[in-house]
């Protein structure tokens, strides 16, 4: 199977990479623009395998994405291009409707124009799979989940801009036919993940000894879903899912923000050795809640489990959390380098 990979540089992008090639055997080719968060290193050992190419192209440049399309002629496109992060989202919304909204389309333009060219056969065959968010349904009370089925309410410039990305994309798929599929993940987690991010910058915060910056009071509950179990599923809804559905993917373990953070603080004292000052859990501190920060997320998997045979949870998250944990202390030269020259870990989103 020829898949073109969009966004194959970052996070999650690149661990379906990882697994599309050193997994599945499949020919990938990564189209990502390499933006700040961006980086080829984390393909690993797929960029050394004749299955895998890369180009540099933004998916808003529809002539760069045709021409890419034309020439590697894929049997699907899994567009994970995007700009991801909700503190950057109200720093800067433009720069995500320009990527996540305008980019989408753009992409859905030239894959609909490729897709009318291919013979019955090969029409049939294709697939165009959305890969999003839950944030599109915004924020959860204490109890319930999330379903194939719930409303779109977006809160953040970020979730508006994946929602709009959703909307277009189904809505490709009802005019115009181009076989679509839609993903909704929770928040993922792992090696590679750019320190804006919880965990990673929790992480390296507690590592320095460094104050950890806990979001008002810590409450605001989240579905972990580990990132390399997330590549499988994704590949499953490209491969068995039913084109113009919609399916959810989440980890099955919800965690509050503080209790995530407290164990971080756990794990680094255990495999960095506990600091003369006094165990880690000394340095969260609470800071001002992000504008709009949603309560609590939780997928429901059921659909996803029934008619595609993938379920969650195959690592807990403890267990992902102490591979995190020791990865980014094994991996320190990654991440020491990155923070001295494009991002070193202060406050975002604060209006």
């Amino acid at each position: 199977m020829r898949i073109l990979v969009t966004g194959g540089a970052g996070f999650i992008g690149s661990a379906v990479v990882r697994h599309l090639v050193r997994d599945v055997g499949a020919r990938v080719l990564n189209l990502d623009k390499l933006t700040y968060a961006a980086n080829l290193a984390a393909v690993e050992n797929a960029v050394f395998s004749p299955n895998y190419a890369f180009v540099k192209a933004d998916i808003a440049d529809a002539e760069a994405v045709g021409r890419a399309i034309a020439e590697f002629r894929p049997d699907a496109i899994m567009n994970l291009a995007a700009e991801t992060h909700v503190d950057r989202s109200i720093d800067g919304p433009l720069a995500f409707v320009q990527t996540n909204v305008m980019g989408t389309a753009a992409l859905l333009h030239e894959a609909t124009r490729y897709w009318r060219g291919l013979d019955p056969a090969a029409r049939a065959r294709f697939r165009f799979l959305q890969v999003s968010t839950d944030e599109v349904y915004g924020a959860l009370g204490e109890e319930g989940a999330f379903t194939e089925a719930s409303p779109y309410r977006p809160n953040s410039p970020y979730a508006a801009s994946k929602a709009g990305a959703d909307h277009l994309a189904r809505a490709w798929f009802r005019t115009y036919g181009l076989p679509t599929l839609i993903s909704n993940c929770s928040n993922n987690y792992g090696p590679w993940q750019f320190w804006e991010k919880l965990i990673p910058l929790m992480t390296i915060k507690a590592v320095r000894g460094e104050k950890l910056p806990v979001y008002g009071d810590g409450r605001q509950v989240r579905d972990w879903l580990y990132v390399e179990d997330h590549a499988e599923a994704l590949h499953a809804i490209l491969t068995r899912g039913t084109p113009g559905e919609t399916y959810l993917v989440g980890g099955g373990e919800e965690c509050r923000n503080l209790d995530v953070v407290s164990a971080i603080c756990d794990l680094v004292d255990e495999l960095e050795g506990v600091q003369q000052e006094g165990p880690r859990r000394r340095l969260i501190s609470f800071v001002p809640d992000r504008p709009g920060h949603d309560f609590r997320y939780a997928i429901d998997c059921t659909r996803i489990e029934r008619e595609l045979g993938w379920k969650a949870g195959q690592r807990s998250f403890a267990e992902g959390l102490r591979r995190t944990v020791t990865w980014y202390l094994e991996h320190r030269g990654w991440w020491e380098d990155g923070m001295r020259e494009r991002y070193d870990g202060g406050r975002l989103g604060v209006t």
